[in-house]
């Protein structure tokens, strides 16, 4: 037998720590404290009342509501070439009115006379809802998805943006719709998805709500100070959720780890609570939760509602039979319309009195939103046997609204909001009370429009010590930001050694002020991502009315100042000694006053520019050009007096101009610079007399010196008398910006109030045009016949054909003994206990547990999927270790549903088939077999849909079916799900459930986790493996008929099964809820006879595997295709992926076109003076700055690729990095392609006069130089993606690599200046170097220099002697050329004739520098490009697996 697989990864982490998060198993016993809550909701209460506080309640009425959406004219994602075909447009126009014709017919049948009118694409989402919900009662939602459940409870919630119209009476009270939007955090929407911080603990995030949502001292009982509420309201909250233990622990989201699913979504529910809403709308709370944490979770809400007096509105899927008892009155939907709207008890027997039957096991809600269904409805045989009954029985949505409004349910509901609506005077009361409680909350100084409960301050003291833990907690990104400034202050300071006061360090003294603002100006264009990270946080908050979100804007100031107080510090210190700066303690300060000032101007304008866009492309393509504006109209680049008047006067809104004027004079007033180069000098010449003159602008003839005054005002027109006044114009535009971000950030809109669609792909035109609108809500295709009478494509077939053409294996998968530890702080914890058990071919297993107790855990160990920790155990498949193919032979469908948004559905299958069967599989069966699985899962409706995103793109039920679809596709021989069902409703949930019970019937092994089955979905599985705290094993072993083995292993230890009772719900209140009666069920497990036999039998079935060939066949392969194969299809999806993104493209585009017209426009036909060749050069130099905003946007693009790669596509050894990295370099770069080119065009040609751009020569080199760049950009740019661990910090380390290139190139600081330790090697080694080398060279070569008048240096040569006769020695000498040589007076001497003359001022005078600098900078591309392979490379290379005899 062959050695059992032993694992131990053991994770090179250190013990975790909030930076170095961990996951947390929660303790299952700690459920939710019902009593707990009741009796603190009623003691917090009594207080209240006691206190005199009015009652905050409010009912919900509803009348003739009509909600109208948006068509079909946005269904189709724009791409590249949609952008500018006006065919395409045309073929729009034409889909968007067939489409108009079905919407309009759509209405037209309508059967209600009250219809209201349609506008132009609109169609009904929901039609003519009435009703009423009283404070103190919960109503339950039901309905297929896209049936209208979240649209009607957006619509109570107020958030009505989101549709094209809303008809009809809403009352909150006797408040109307636009008087309720004045108390938006009273009314509270919660969506389905948890949107959080993910680098917050549990404790931060909690108490940050409660701090905005503690009421005034007058609302508080006597003698309680606010911290003590927050205190005690957030102890009670965390001991009502059980999840007191992970009160220090990371949130964590898909990528960073943290706290379980299920524990997430209680802070989710916990941060609603805080709000104390009288009206609260859940959708889909349950989801992710384990049966009895969702039944306690909403007993907990039948608490609240009950003694808060709370109307509760609640849409659930998969809803228990527990759940479903404890609400009130109940809604069932179905396309848009209200088929039954009364009390719950009536529900069932109202349906059952038509002629619908409720299977026995079947949950009540699932029964509900079932009987509009042809495939899920069972009708009486009675009825079937009556032909007058089988008339009468309505089928579609509106014959059951129909039969509704003639029933005594529907009469009676009439009633009661009838009754209602004439109490006008209890309505008025109860709201006055309303406004009236909401009042006395709010501290002193709220107004009494503002919606915050605390003030202003208040607000911006909480968010400010939240930016700060956002700031500790993630101390990478903060180590990055102060480690760069210091690097790169000492290597600049070297760089600018010891400068003398001469006017050959002039020009350098200014490249190291220039630098020190620079550098922080980089850093600064971080705050555009960063402005991105939190927005949907920031929008959730928003309809919670927790903050202004301008209150956040303030917080980030606030927690601006002393951060960038370090920066500013951490640079200046070492370079300003270093570098030989005035050495006075005013000069120092003021220089950093003027740095600090700036920078926190920039950081505000850059953070302005972030929050003022809708999507973060727009935002860095106009970073990018504004970067460049920056720079170029500073100052430095370009003097002010030569700046072109078309653009110079961006200057006066440029902070860094107002900052590099201030500190420049600050640094040369009342200074005197010796001259190193007197005109004529040397040989002869001697300086008596005063026949000579300095060869710097500002000198005075005759004078051996230069001041620092006239210097800064004959050559920048800088002044030291402005220097105060900058610095306060700097200041006004840090407030300026401040308030602008602020007043942008207001408008953000609310969660869940943004419209919702579907996108389809324009390649697959054809098929979407058939297609109906999206529902507003989920991005879910209704069609309303087919909604009503379609049957699943997956019964449709025969189920001996299905058999055939799945993948046939006796794989037999056991695991022994596994145990599951991971570090954390002060030690280790373990997950996983002694876990055993077995999978094999015909059988489901279900693994099941409370919330955290290890069921995802253990999931992932037998996928081999931890690489964090240490894992023991034997873990087998047929008896062997897992060979090279495990992972890919495998399938693991995660609960995260992780893709690439701009793949269609069928594009992502068929990705997955091409990649996942074996190669010696063909084409066409892979393909066949992708149609299969779409028809099994109901996806062919939406084939040819993108995926998207949230919002636009597929909604949750739906991407839960794609990305099952996409693992199913590779025909796995052992398939693990985690929660599959989790978020879809009953119907979709029971027909996965089929699915995969008729996959284990083709003789496939599944293991699957799964939270809140109704009794039908349990009754699927054969096998149960149930887990308790801390990853014990409580059972494993069969179910038996309808779970009955299972129950009497518990009714033998003492516990009964009630009759009736779900035996999914029985056993996890067993092990976690009410029936645990504090026993240790793991300890009984372990001594019982079963446990005995399940050990005899693993270790049976391993050695009977083992002594038989294998089930499958065991290729040693990683991989299942070629890695030309892998090439091919992962460069054509990356291609089609970037072609599908115009925002990406069009912002790339106009980045590089405003920067190109910028830069020519700056230089527009430079002539030939010697300050026009420091143009050329510094037009060269600017043109290097577009690589700020390339990297801005294509690094964030690079990791989101890279995150889909390493979330799901990597684990399953769908391909390897090698094809990762190619598809992304290769997708890009046509673009660079395209963009250098129309850099080119735009820069090149306006910037150099005729002569120079018109020789096929130099034109065509300089554009290879640019292509080269960009390459080298873009292989720079996702070198520092792959090694960075995501956004902001890649943003962060981009400014070191730049201000280094910058430094060392030879513009700054030229090349005879640099000191002798760096100019040897480090100027070499500098790509840019060669890069800008490789274009001046091609634009100065041989041109003749005339100066201009200013540049000339004016002298008297003795008397009698001609200039010419006095100059001639020096001329032959150090060249240059007399303007005047026959003048006896007023000499005028330029020190250049010819540009080969300043080539060889900077290092560039060689005839072969071109062509070297071609070829250098081809080899620093490449060098890029091999640096990115291997930085995926040593990311990408798999954990060291310790293996262990057995």
């Amino acid at each position: 037998m062959s050695d059992p697989l032993e694992v131990n990864e053991k994770s090179e982490t250190s013990p975790a720590s909030p930076a170095e998060p961990q996951i947390i198993e929660s303790d299952p016993g700690k459920a939710f404290s019902e009593s707990s809550l009741d009796r603190t909701l009623r003691e917090q209460y009594a207080a209240t009342r006691q206190i005199g506080h009015p009652e905050r309640k409010l009912d919900v009425a509803w009348k003739d509501l009509w909600v109208r959406g948006v068509g079909a004219s946005a269904i189709y994602g724009q791409t590249m070439g949609s952008l500018f075909n006006p065919l395409e447009q045309a073929k729009d126009k034409h889909r968007a009115a067939a489409l108009q014709a079905r919407v309009d017919a759509a209405a037209a049948v309508d059967p209600s006379t009250n219809a209201p009118a349609l506008g132009k694409g609109e169609r009904f989402l929901l039609r003519g809802f009435s009703g009423v919900l009283k404070s103190g009662e919960m109503a339950l939602i039901v309905g297929r998805p896209g049936s209208g459940c979240t649209t009607f409870l957006k619509t109570l919630a107020n958030f009505r943006d989101s549709f094209a119209g809303i008809d009809g009476e809403v009352l909150y009270g006797n408040m109307g719709a636009k008087e309720a939007k004045k108390y938006p955090g009273q009314i509270v929407f919660n969506a389905e998805d948890e949107v959080h911080y993910p680098v917050l603990t549990v404790h931060e995030t909690i108490n940050f709500a409660l701090k905005m949502k503690t009421p005034a001292p007058r609302a508080r009982p006597e003698g309680v100070s606010a911290e003590a509420y927050q205190a005690e309201s957030e102890r009670n909250l965390l001991k009502t959720f059980g999840i007191e233990h992970t009160r220090d622990t990371l949130v964590g989201d898909e990528y960073v780890r943290g706290v379980s699913g299920g524990e997430r979504k209680r802070v989710s529910l916990t941060e609603i609570l805080v709000n104390r809403a009288p009206v609260v709308l859940w959708d889909s709370p349950s989801r992710g939760l384990d049966a009895s944490t969702a039944v306690e979770f909403t007993r907990s809400i039948r608490t609240i509602t009950d003694v808060l007096g709370v109307t509760t509105f609640m849409s659930l899927y998969q809803a228990g039979n527990q759940i479903y008892e404890l609400f009130d009155k109940v809604m069932v939907i179905a396309a848009g319309y209200c088929i039954y709207w009364g009390p719950l008890q009536d529900a069932r027997p109202y349906f059952e009195s038509l002629g619908f039957e409720c299977p026995p096991g079947q949950n009540v809600s699932d029964y509900l939103t079932g009987v509009t269904v042809s495939t899920e409805r069972k009708i009486f045989e009675a009825v079937r046997a009556d032909p007058a009954r089988m008339r009468d029985l309505p089928l579609s949505p509106q014959e059951f609204l129909a039969v509704y409004e003639k029933s005594d349910v529907a009469r009676r509901m009439k009633q009661e909001l009838d009754d209602h609506l004439a109490a006008e005077e209890a309505r008025a009361k109860q709201t006055a009370e309303f406004k009236e409680g909401v009042r006395l909350e709010k501290a002193r100084g709220v107004w009494r429009n503002d919606p915050s409960t605390v003030d202003i301050w208040t607000q911006v003291k909480a968010a400010t010590v939240r930016q700060y833990q956002l700031l500790w907690n993630d101390k990478t990104s903060l180590v990055i930001k102060q480690g760069s400034s210091i690097v790169q202050s000492v290597i600049l300071g070297s760089l600018f050694y010891n400068l003398q006061y001469t006017t050959a360090d002039m020009f350098t003294r200014s490249g190291t002020i220039f630098f020190i603002l620079l550098f922080n100006s980089l850093l600064s264009m971080t705050e555009v991502t960063a402005s991105f990270s939190g927005r949907s946080i920031l929008a959730k908050h928003k309809s919670f009315a927790l903050f202004h979100p301008s209150s956040m804007v303030f917080a980030q100031v606030l927690a601006d100042l002393p951060i960038l107080m370090v920066q500013v510090s951490v640079l200046m210190l070492p370079i300003y000694f270093m570098t030989n700066l005035r050495r006075s303690g005013a000069a120092f300060f003021t220089l950093w006053i003027i740095t600090y000032v700036t920078t926190l101007s920039i950081t505000a304008f850059f953070r302005m520019i972030g929050f003022s866009f809708s999507t973060f492309d727009g935002a860095s393509g106009v970073s990018g050009i504004s970067v460049g504006l920056l720079i170029t109209y500073a100052g430095y680049l370009i003097p002010p007096p030569s700046m072109k008047p078309w653009l110079a006067w961006t200057r006066w809104l440029n902070p860094l101009y107002y900052g590099f004027e201030a500190a420049m004079t600050n640094e040369f007033h009342n200074v005197d610079f010796s001259c190193v180069q007197l005109v004529p000098s040397g040989g002869s010449y001697t300086t008596e007399g005063g026949n000579f003159a300095c060869a710097v602008q500002g000198a005075q003839p005759g004078e051996a010196f230069v001041s620092g005054d006239a210097y800064l005002a004959v050559s920048m027109d800088f002044h030291h008398s402005h220097l105060w006044r900058n610095l306060g114009i700097n200041i006004v535009f840090w407030i300026a910006f401040v308030c602008l971000t602020a007043l942008a950030v207001e408008r953000l809109k609310p969660a869940g109030s943004q419209k919702s669609y579907l996108l389809f792909s324009r390649q697959a035109a054809r098929n979407a045009d058939d297609a109906d609108p999206a529902d507003a809500e989920h991005g879910a295709i209704t069609v309303l016949k087919k909604a009503v009478t379609s049957t699943s494509a997956a019964e449709r077939r025969d189920a001996e054909k299905m058999k055939a053409q799945l993948q046939q294996a006796d794989t037999i998968f056991t695991w022994q003994g596994v145990n599951y530890t991971v570090p954390v702080k002060g030690g280790e914890r373990q997950l996983l206990n002694d876990v055993q058990g077995y999978a094999r071919p015909g059988q489901l297993l279900a693994l099941m547990g409370a919330s955290g107790a290890g069921k995802s855990t253990l999931l992932d160990t037998l996928s081999l999927r931890k690489d964090v920790g240490v894992v023991e155990g034997r873990i087998m498949i047929d008896g062997r270790p897992p060979g090279a193919s495990f992972q890919r032979t495998t399938a693991y469908v995660a609960q995260m549903d992780v893709h690439d948004p701009n793949q269609t559905v069928r594009e992502a299958l068929v990705f997955s088939a091409l990649l996942r069967q074996p190669r010696d599989v063909s084409t066409e069966e892979k393909l066949a077999y992708v149609d299969t699985v779409l028809d099994m899962l109901d996806l062919h409706e939406i084939a040819d849909a993108l995926i998207g995103i949230p919002g636009a793109g597929l909604g949750v039920e739906q991407r839960k079916r794609v990305t099952i679809g996409v693992e199913l596709v590779s025909k796995p021989v052992l398939l693990f799900l985690d929660e599959p069902t989790s978020g879809l409703d009953g119907q979709s949930s029971f027909k996965i459930i089929q699915f995969l019970r008729k996959l284990a019937d083709a003789g496939q092994c599944i293991i699957c986790t799964i939270h809140q089955p109704s009794a039908l979905l349990f009754y699927q599985f054969d096998q149960l493996l149930l887990l308790a705290k801390g990853g014990n094993t409580v059972y494993m072993g069969p179910l038996g008929h309808q779970g009955r083995t299972m129950v009497d292993y518990f009714e033998k230890n003492g516990i009964q099964c009630p009759k009736d009772a779900n035996p999914a719900e029985f056993m996890i209140d067993v092990v976690s809820g009410p029936l645990a009666k504090h026993r240790d069920w793991a300890d009984v497990w372990r001594n019982s006879p079963e446990h005995t036999a399940i050990t005899a039998q693993v270790q049976q079935m391993a050695d009977e595997a083992a002594s038989k060939p294998p089930s499958y066949h065991e290729d040693g392969r990683e991989f299942a295709t070629t890695t030309s194969t892998q090439l091919k299809l992962v460069i054509a999806r990356a291609s089609r992926s970037v072609w599908r993104s115009p925002d990406y493209n069009m912002a790339r585009i106009m980045m590089i076109i405003g920067s190109a017209l910028m830069n020519g426009l700056s230089f527009l036909q430079i002539d030939n003076s010697i300050t026009s060749l420091h143009n050329r050069l510094f037009s060269v130099f600017n043109g290097m700055w577009i690589a700020p905003g390339l990297l801005a946007q294509l690094q964030p693009h690079f990791i989101h690729n890279r995150r889909v790669f390493e979330a799901r596509e990597k684990l399953s050894k769908m391909y390897g990095w090698f094809p990762f990295v190619v598809g992304e370099v290769v997708s890009e770069a046509p673009w660079i392609v395209l963009t250098s080119a129309l850099f080119y065009v735009l820069w090149y040609f306006p910037v150099f006069p005729v002569g120079i751009s018109t020789n096929a020569y130099h034109a065509g080199l300089m554009f290879i130089m640019i292509l080269i760049y960009q390459l080298f950009t873009l292989a720079f740019g996702q070198a520092i993606a792959a090694v960075s661990g995501n956004e902001n910090q890649a943003a962060l380390i981009n400014p070191l690599f730049l201000g280094i290139f910058a430094s060392f190139s030879g513009v700054l600081v030229p090349y005879d200046q640099i000191i002798s330790f760096w100019r040897y090697w480090l100027y070499y080694l500098d790509p840019w170097s060669y890069l800008l080398g490789g274009q001046v060279v091609f634009s100065m070569r041989d041109i003749p220099v005339v100066c201009a008048t200013t540049e000339f240096a004016t002298f008297s040569p003795p008397a009698n002697q001609t200039c010419g006769d006095y100059m001639a020695p020096f001329l032959k000498v150090v060249g240059g050329y007399l303007n005047n040589p026959n003048a006896t007076a007023g000499c005028q001497y330029c020190e250049y004739s010819i540009g080969n003359q300043y080539l060889d001022s900077v290092n560039l005078g060689g005839k072969a520098d071109g062509p070297r600098d071609i070829g250098v900078s081809a080899l620093y591309m490449i060098a890029c490009f091999v640096i990115l392979f291997i930085a995926m490379w040593a990311r990408s290379r798999p954990k060291k697996n310790v293996m262990k005899s057995s």
